[in-house]
């Protein structure tokens, strides 16, 4: 089984697709943390953020060191802002579609996958066997971000994270290559109210009425 979790930041998207994953014994891509190391390569080589260029950000992305996904530095700010940006490049998405479909496939355990991130249930795997799309006030998602940044030990500011999550939802929902949007057959969750396990519980709620059904 393929499960698919798209959302927004902060949402609790990747808290619930590692969750699943475990508690399934699925493997799992934070597909996310891709486009965070084709960020953080081009970073690595100079890349003024202001100024992407389209060829290096696609030559990173064809020669991605994988390693980097693990990096710790590719959950700080600098590197989301610079992901959300080059995320937005068509020719970089192509560079890691066949990627994600390849995982999706034929994941290494051979049981099922779950995949997060913007547009996993729309473009990447629209076949995929389960949907989620997870949201929730930005507001509340702003200072989640900001204490997760001060519990790594980076320095943050509410304001400023949410003045960034403001211009990156924007960039996110409205790009025209595969903008965030829940697909027409997702479960829409809003986490506004509810912490990662009642999300954990009601997501794993929908998966076995889904074996029920089949």
């Amino acid at each position: 089984m393929i499960i698919a979790i798209d959302g927004s930041a902060a949402s609790g998207k990747g808290t619930l697709a590692k969750e699943l994953a475990l508690r399934l014994n699925y493997d799992y891509l934070d597909t996310g943390a891709l486009y965070r190391a084709v960020a953080l390569s081009l970073l690595k080589v100079g890349m003024d953020v202001n100024y992407i260029d389209k060829n290096q950000a696609v030559k990173c992305a064809s020669e991605l060191d994988l390693t980097l996904t693990k990096s710790p530095e590719i959950r700080t700010d600098r590197v989301a802002s610079l992901a959300s940006k080059i995320a937005s490049l068509a020719s970089v998405r192509a560079e890691l579609l066949t990627l994600q479909r390849t995982f999706a496939a034929a994941p290494p355990s051979g049981k099922g996958a779950v995949l997060d991130g913007r547009d996993i249930g729309t473009i990447i795997l629209p076949n995929a066997d389960l949907k989620f799309f997870i949201d929730a006030n930005i507001g509340i998602r702003a200072d989640r971000r900001t204490k997760e940044l001060l519990h790594e030990g980076q320095s943050a500011m509410f304001r400023d994270v949410l003045a960034d999550m403001k211009i990156r939802d924007y960039r996110d929902r409205t790009r025209l290559v595969a903008p965030l949007r829940a697909a027409e057959d997702a479960i829409s969750i809003d986490t506004s109210n509810i912490d990662a396990d009642a999300l954990v519980v009601l997501a794993l709620s929908y998966f076995k009425a889904k074996h029920r059904v089949e």
